[in-house]
């Protein structure tokens, strides 16, 4: 019997979604457990243990502080994302970065798990009300906050945040939730662009305010109330994405910042800049004051070390400052925090730490510890003697020595391959994937910013860049060593950077029904494969025919201009689209900037057939 076209097309999208929908090879998964990857940490409140989620190494460490050493290690049943300790420090409750995640609270005693609770799509940070009746966490691909009722083992809520919110912190009398969300949203074709913190009011579980940080910063990873209660700490790239990436020098490209938000009037009081002159501070991580309340001690995870700031003397000199009055030309002031790179140089101390990507930070028992992802190891240092303070290392246990994939993940968070080590790859790319922002870049001429694009699939969908400049991710990765991080390419480094991006692999969508398409999807790929006719240009495993072509879409000096046909896999993640991020969501690139049918046949489908169809783009 023969097939038809349509027969072998359906049939090779079906084995290609059966794909789509496993979270992770096993190959992958044996890959990833040969290290530990610790991130997330906390301590109990009597200070004698220190707790380690070991995001790879799919267990959880405890450390003593008496001794310095790992005395536990708790194995879980997924990659645990975030850990809350009840107040009695018997039960940690740890998320689990899963497409199904859960909740696993551990019994700390008998190291036995009481209770696995599915919530949803990739939860973090995992917050306990004051009372430890309710607990909080992300969904972060769902753009969510939940509220799930320990007692009567129920959510009783979402709340819809602006864009990945990744932590969470709550006030101490639990009346409010702040939420960092990770990326912007919206169009990128604008000449502002910022990541928000969230209110969310507890009682209620309504979203009340969102705070807008200054213009540029993104890549949030964590929000912290200090002791006091009044003030909250957020790190953040400060992108300077609207000048041409003509140097490097003087955070040009990028800076890095702390921006302090008074908590009681829901409002950012003040951004310093962590950056030395000349010298960056790349990828601060989190921030966390310590319990006297005298110092700030902010990680950076590009640079291997931490920022130990006198919080006192820092506060006494905003005070000098002028006051933010949330405006626009505040942020363009020359005696605006945000513009001197030496602001903090007299009231800061920065710390080089033993091992490699610093991330997470907690203080117990007069010490500061600190999960270091790449090196596998906890650093240590104590505050009694701030000024001369050197940091040791703790061991979790026995690791693989680095592989190519592994070693090329270090580089690509790694700022020290950047001149005066300003930002890593993973500034413009956090996760591997695209910062939401356009940057004009100089392979195809000057005053034409490009959107980032996600290093997701890269390496097997050539050629790269939106307009197809480099001819494959090698010749990509040296030049951007080179024209972007303005140093030497090492081939060394550059071959493993390579075998990590050959090595990505996607997250499965959050509109996947238990890893299946939803009916909307299967009516919206019947709709992609024929009447909008989707598939001429997207189709096999990466939804991508690997060329150039001109779909109507460039404007001004780029009108008629080929571009490279992307991938479409995990397109749900990458929002702005099109090469300027003019669009803001998928539906616009099909509606408002499609008036010709040339990016699809799209302008005849009903309301409903649009509904669909993005749905199973969304999908994939």
């Amino acid at each position: 019997m023969r097939l038809s076209t349509k027969t072998i097309l359906s049939a090779a999208l079906t084995v290609t979604m059966a794909a789509l929908a496993v979270p992770a090879a096993s190959a992958a998964q044996s890959a990833e457990s040969q290290y530990r990857s610790p991130s997330a940490i906390t301590a109990s409140q009597d200070d004698a243990y220190i707790y380690v989620a070991e995001l790879t190494g799919r267990q959880i460490t405890r450390i003593s502080t008496k001794t310095n050493e790992a005395d536990k290690h708790f194995p879980i049943s997924g990659r645990p994302s975030g850990l809350a300790l009840s107040a009695d420090g018997k039960l940690l409750y740890i998320t689990t970065k899963e497409a199904d995640g859960k909740l696993i609270i551990l019994n700390t005693e008998s190291g036995k798990v009481v209770e696995e609770i599915s919530v949803g799509h990739v939860p973090i940070s995992p917050t306990l009300s004051p009372d430890e009746s309710i607990i909080y966490f992300c969904n972060r691909f769902q753009d969510h906050v939940t509220a799930y009722d320990l007692k009567n083992k129920k959510v009783i809520g979402h709340v819809k945040t602006v864009r990945e919110p990744i932590d969470l912190a709550i006030t101490a009398d639990g009346k409010w939730l702040l939420a960092a969300n990770h990326l912007p949203t919206g169009s990128a074709n604008v000449d502002y662009m910022t990541s928000d913190i969230s209110f969310i009011n507890t009682q209620t579980l309504k979203l009340e305010k969102n705070v807008s940080l200054p213009n540029g910063a993104i890549n949030l990873r964590a929000v912290d109330i200090g002791p006091e209660g009044k003030y909250a700490y957020v790190p953040s790239t400060l992108g300077r994405f609207q000048v041409p990436t003509t140097q490097v020098e003087l955070g040009w490209i990028n800076t890095h910042a702390l921006n302090i938000i008074d908590v009681e009037k829901q409002a950012l009081m003040h951004t310093v800049l962590l950056d030395d002159i000349d010298q960056g501070a790349a990828n601060p991580w989190q921030a966390i004051v310590t319990e006297d309340n005298q110092h700030i001690i902010v990680t950076h995870s590009g640079n291997h070390e931490v920022s130990l700031i006198d919080r006192e003397k820092l506060f006494a000199k905003l005070a000098q400052s002028p006051d933010n009055d949330g405006t626009r030309e505040f942020e363009m002031r020359a005696d605006n925090p945000l513009n001197n790179l030496s602001y903090i140089s007299e009231v800061r101390r920065r710390v080089e730490l033993p091992g490699n990507s610093p991330r997470h930070l907690v203080e117990a028992a007069g010490s500061i510890y600190i999960s270091e992802y790449i090196s596998d190891t906890v650093a240590y240092f104590p505050l009694e003697n701030p000024t001369h303070t050197k940091a040791s290392s703790i061991t979790l246990g026995e690791t693989a020595e680095m592989d190519d994939e592994r070693l090329g993940e270090m580089y690509f968070f790694d700022a020290s391959l950047c001149y005066q080590q300003w930002q890593s790859c993973s500034t413009c790319h956090p996760d591997a994937r695209a910062d939401a922002v356009n940057w004009d870049l100089l392979n195809d001429g000057i005053g034409n910013p490009k959107n980032t694009r996600s290093m997701l699939f890269s390496y097997h969908t050539p050629p790269v860049m939106i307009t197809g400049i480099r001819a494959d991710t090698a010749t990509c990765i040296r030049a951007g060593i080179q024209h972007i991080q303005f140093t030497a390419p090492n081939e060394e480094k550059a071959n493993a950077i390579e075998a990590y991006m050959k090595a990505l692999r996607p997250v499965p969508s959050p509109a996947l029904v238990d890893g299946e398409l939803s009916e909307a999807a299967l009516r919206g790929k019947e709709i992609f494969e024929g009447k909008a006719d989707c598939y001429s240009c997207h189709r096999g495993e990466y939804f991508t025919r690997l060329k150039k072509h001109d779909v109507g879409t460039g404007d001004g000096n780029e009108t008629g201009t080929e571009f490279v046909i992307p991938t479409l896999r995990e397109v749900w993640r990458t929002a702005p689209y099109l090469y300027d991020g003019r669009a803001a969501t998928l539906k616009e690139i099909f509606t408002k900037y499609n008036p010709d049918d040339l990016h699809g046949e799209t302008n005849d489908l009903s309301e409903q057939e649009l509904d669909d169809l993005i749905e199973y783009v969304r999908s994939l």
